[in-house]
Order: C-alpha cells, then structure tokens, then sequence
C-alpha cells in the first residue's frame, strides 16, 4: 500500500512539473525602471527570444510599425514631463512603437496605452515620435531588453540597439 501512495505521489509531482514547465512564457513580462532627471520611468514588455531566428529584417519587418515587444503593446511610463532627444513628453502612460530601420528608427509614444500589439495602431493618436540611430552591436542579446538609465533608454536585441536621450522638461 505504501508503495502505491509513493508512485501516485512521484507521478502527481511529475505532472506538477510538466505542467510548470509548460506554462512558461515563451516571451515573459518584464519591466524596467529608472529615474532621470527627477521623473520615474517605467517600461513593461514581453521579452521574446531569438532562438535562432534573424531578427531585424526578417521577423521584424524594416520600416513597419513594430509593437515593441511581444503580446500587448509595450507600455512606457513617465510620472513628470520629459524631453525625449528634445521634444516633450508629458507625463503618462503610453503604448511604445518602433519603425525600425538599418541605419535609423523612430520611437513612437502613444496615447492608446492598453492595446494588443499593433494591429489596431492608430497614428492619430501619437503624443510624440522621435528619430534616434540605430546600432549594431557585437554583443548578442537572446531576449529583447529595456534598459533605464541616467540620461536615456535603450533597448537591444539580437545584435542590434537603439537609445533616446531623455532629460527634464524643466
């Protein structure tokens, strides 16, 4: 009898694990966050993988409205007005696009911040775009990743990054 409940409870602990293991996200939610010049920023985004795959170009189209991330629209948060590469931000909740290009993309903060990728995107709706360079780089980065830092924010993937400088509207 013993034995029974043992193999029952090595076969329940077995289908924990499996089923643990299977509802990991292929692209998981993340968020990063800092402060500059005053303001808290905050991004939330999925983090998709590369796993072999070409990413700028091919899964991501150049010179398409990208959603950022994977899943919903990547939200991109401000609690104070910003300049962003120079233009203001007021402060806000905003969903975060990008038109990549080879040489140079433009970041997009939308006043729709709650929507499902970019399929219902509407231009009208944009509080600012800004046109930053985007860089090769020669480290490879699995996952899509938002970095906050002192005077910017830059997000990298596969082998390629952009960043805005961000400073205090005031």
């Amino acid at each position: 009898m013993k034995f029974k409940n043992l193999l029952f409870a090595a076969i329940a602990l077995g289908a924990f694990v499996f089923s643990a293991t299977a509802q990991e996200k292929a692209s998981p939610a993340r968020t990063a966050e800092g402060s500059v010049g005053g303001a808290n920023i905050t991004i939330n985004y999925s983090s998709p993988a590369v796993k072999g795959r070409m990413i700028w170009g091919d899964l991501v189209p150049l010179g398409e409205v990208w959603r950022a991330g994977a899943n919903e629209a990547t939200t991109f948060t401000t609690d104070k007005d910003i300049m962003i590469e120079g233009q203001k931000l007021p402060a806000g909740t905003y969903s975060f696009f990008i038109i990549p290009g080879e040489y140079e993309s433009t970041f997009i903060f939308n006043t729709e911040a709650k929507q499902w990728g970019a399929f219902n995107y509407d231009s009208s709706k944009d509080a600012l775009r800004v046109n930053v360079p985007s860089q090769q780089t020669s480290t490879m980065e699995e996952r899509l990743v938002y970095e906050v830092k002192p005077d910017r924010f830059e997000i990298r993937w596969e082998y390629g990054k952009a960043e805005a400088k961000i400073a205090s509207a005031q």
